[in-house]
């Protein structure tokens, strides 16, 4: 499955359940509260919510939060298909850098971003659109390169 054969129905539920995960933010610095969920190649949903630290590199993006918890709690390797992105206020939120990177890692071609932009309308992008030549980097021996099984 890629992101591009998602249907409208794991769409919502993504947003929903990435809108969900927002309650579960611990954001008292900047009371900007994050959630995410993301859908594995095996049909699993997985969310998390960004956490805030007094010192603030060591905070914990709500998209990485999600990523981190499909790695711990899923069975074998990890293949995202689709992450949403979601703000409390229902404002624009977009991956940031890293987080895309992290994403990158764990996906395939055509894995799809799900956000809402600052003209508040969600945009749908792939990770290749996200994060140019992250690819590029990759060897045979990388995960999920697409010369792996």
């Amino acid at each position: 499955m890629s992101g591009a054969q998602i249907d409208e129905q794991v769409v919502g539920e993504l947003v929903r359940l990435a809108t969900e995960a927002t309650e579960f933010a611990y954001a008292p610095y900047s009371m900007f509260q994050v959630g995410a969920a993301l859908l594995t190649g095996d049909g699993r949903f997985y969310s998390g919510a960004n956490v805030e630290n007094r010192s603030y590199p060591m905070s914990l993006c709500a998209e990485r939060a999600a990523v981190i918890k499909a790695v711990t709690e899923g069975r074998g390797p990890l293949e995202i298909v689709a992450v949403a992105v979601a703000e409390s206020k229902g404002g624009p939120c977009a991956p940031c850098g890293g987080c895309r990177q992290v994403i990158s890692e764990f996906s395939r071609a055509g894995t799809l971003l799900i956000y809402r932009g600052v003209d508040g309308a969600f945009r749908r992008v792939t990770i290749e659109e996200a994060l140019p030549d992250a690819r590029a980097f990759l060897t045979e021996t990388s995960p999920l390169t697409e010369t792996s099984p």
